[in-house]
């Protein structure tokens, strides 16, 4: 009787141990929760207040955490956050853009994140709400580590609630003890003139707030050429296409003008612009910090009107409203200034 007794607890433990045993590579670490902070919610929103966390679905994004040092960067950790998703907290305020009756689009909006050391970081409100890639913003309440099999190295593991961006190859803008989102608009003035026949741009200047540092004329756009294939479809008008788009990562052309820096990760803006008035923000970091390759390419679009000389192709959003039809204007501002 005692032999089936221990032969029972056996099968038992070892069907406990496969149940157990997944193919998931992130759940084998138990999951330290976070100390939250009361988070609040202001800035061009008609609804104020306070954030209500426990209404929301939690999300689960995996980061692998590096500062940027000047060089490859300073490894600190790998991990697995658990948490409250930037898009689903903001998904009931109700916009009050300052600049609505001018310029109605979305696009031009950012937030501010602001923690309790009064440390701010910015995001665009693309990179929350256009990516093809959604909830990848979060404010964690959570952590696992993700523990190498072979060396068992543990990471240190924070204590403090955090803002996680995941498709941030240096990780600047993951800042503790998130306390405070600002919805903002830029305040930087463009003339609107939605009536300009056959528009077209045969000069594209770059901005480093008001002065100009760098010109790119038609015909002449520097760098290496890669192709993107593509499904150029609207929020507004649906589908545009599915040629693939041919360009120079922005990146790789301003390199020189908008150097990388913790600082520029943190906190830096672009606005970029056609003739008419239309207009963009990008955070710094998603056009020169991604880790996921889906760079913002400059397309030439030569002789093609209401389009040329050049377009802006963001690669990871999945609406095209952010492309801008014959760019003629890249202007790089700190959040001081915008």
């Amino acid at each position: 009787m005692k032999r089936i007794f221990y032969l029972i607890a056996g099968l038992l433990i070892m069907q406990l141990t496969v149940i157990a045993q997944t193919n998931d590579f992130y759940d084998d670490a138990p999951l330290q929760k976070l100390k939250m902070q009361t988070i609040t919610v202001d800035g061009e929103i008609a609804n104020p207040g306070i954030v209500s966390l426990q209404e929301l679905p939690v999300r689960e994004v995996i980061v692998k955490e590096t500062g940027f040092d000047g060089k490859n960067g300073t490894f600190t950790g790998a991990y697995l956050y658990e948490g409250y998703s930037v898009y689903d907290i903001l998904n009931q305020v109700v916009l009050k853009k300052k600049n609505e009756a001018e310029f109605p689009p979305i696009i031009d909006l950012f937030v501010e994140i602001e923690n309790d050391k009064g440390e701010k970081v910015v995001l665009s409100w693309g990179e929350i709400y256009y990516p093809i890639h959604r909830h990848e913003i979060l404010i964690a309440s959570g952590v696992r580590r993700i523990v190498p099999s072979k060396t068992k190295e543990l990471w240190p593991l924070p204590v403090d609630s955090k803002l996680v961006v995941a498709s941030d190859l240096f990780t600047e803008r993951n800042i503790s003890n998130p306390v405070k989102i600002t919805v903002r608009s830029s305040k930087i003035q463009f003339k609107i003139d939605r009536n300009i026949p056959d528009m077209y741009a045969s000069e594209l200047k770059l901005l480093n707030g008001s002065n100009e540092v760098l010109s790119i004329t038609e015909g002449k756009l520097p760098g290496q050429l890669v192709s993107y294939g593509n499904v150029y479809y609207g929020r507004g008008t649906g589908i545009h296409g599915t040629s693939p788009f041919t360009g120079v990562m922005l990146k790789d052309i301003t390199a020189e003008q908008y150097p990388l820096s913790a600082e520029n990760i943190r906190t830096a803006l672009f606005l970029v612009s056609a003739p008419d008035g239309y207009r963009a923000v990008f955070t710094y970091s998603e056009i020169f910090n991604r880790n996921d390759q889906a760079e913002v390419l400059i397309v030439p679009m030569t002789g093609i009107p209401h389009k040329g000389a050049f377009m802006l192709y963001p690669a990871a959003d999945y609406f095209s409203d952010r492309s801008i039809r014959s760019l003629n204007e890249v202007r790089f501002v700190q959040l001081s200034d915008i």
